[in-house]
């Protein structure tokens, strides 16, 4: 889980400050929570997604054979 702080909105981005080192990065409004603004903070959870990736392989090896 990532700890993110929500620093300031500029338009369509948020300027997000992650983990302990408050590393800076724009993320889209859009795929915030409709509830949150600036001065909020928010826990991230990426994770791999072993059946997309494997799919899309696929998909490509499919392309090629073609």
């Amino acid at each position: 889980m990532i700890s993110a702080y929500i620093d300031r909105l500029e338009g369509d981005l948020a300027v997000l400050l992650l983990g302990d080192e408050m590393k800076k990065v724009n993320f889209p409004v859009c795929f915030l929570p409709a509830d949150v603004g600036e001065g909020d903070y928010l826990k991230l959870d990426i994770s791999y997604d072993k059946e997309a990736t494997e799919q899309a392989e696929q998909e490509a090896l499919d392309l090629l054979k073609e």
